[in-house]
């Protein structure tokens, strides 16, 4: 039985990016990254779910050791805008080791600065960003430690390759544009 692309708060629409095009970008990140953490051993960290899927493809694209680890977030809940919290903590020490996050999307750089305050407090070697998906022009903190980008994408909605609605569609291989009928306040508060 074939999964629906529709739900009550949205429809998937047409493909933005390929999984051909994201495949090649993901490649070409993994020989950034390699380049740039050659000898150094870092440790990706993902938030767990909708970064899991780039995480898994960007692993195999690096040809250097690394480590991986998770991580989960989740919106507080009472009436505290755009605030996340830590549900799971990394497993792995970072004290002396280069840390890199591997995000989906970042847009306002909200959830990305909370991340960077949170595990800099245990002093890694150095601390930085990789996300699949950038939308520079909707930022609202400045100084992010963003080094690698897949795509600069405008302001919509998106579904596929790990990334959902209300749980659905994250294993869409393409990245779809959702065309929304009522978005949930979730799927509009600020990543």
């Amino acid at each position: 039985m074939a999964q629906s692309h529709r739900s009550d708060n949205g429809e998937v629409g047409a493909v933005y990016l390929s999984r051909a095009e994201i495949a090649e970008r993901v490649t070409e990140l993994g020989a950034e990254i390699g380049e740039a953490y050659a000898d150094l051993d870092p440790i990706l960290i993902a938030p767990l779910k909708s970064s899991v899927v780039f995480l898994a493809d960007l692993t195999r694209a690096l040809s250097i050791p690394h480590t991986l680890d998770v991580i989960e977030l989740a919106p507080y809940t009472d009436g505290q805008d755009g605030g996340v919290r830590l549900l799971k903590d990394a497993d792995s020490p970072l004290e002396g080791r280069h840390v890199l996050l591997v995000e989906d999307v970042v847009d306002t750089g909200l959830t990305l600065h909370f991340l960077c305050r949170t595990l800099g407090l245990r002093n890694p070697a150095s601390l930085a960003a990789v996300t699949l998906l950038d939308r520079p022009y909707r930022r609202l903190v400045d100084e992010l430690p963003l080094r690698f980008m897949g795509f600069t994408v405008p302001d919509e909605l998106f579904a596929g390759y790990g990334l959902g609605l209300e749980e659905r569609w994250r294993a869409l291989p393409d990245l779809h544009v959702v065309s929304s009928i009522a978005l949930p306040s979730a799927a509009t508060e600020a990543a």
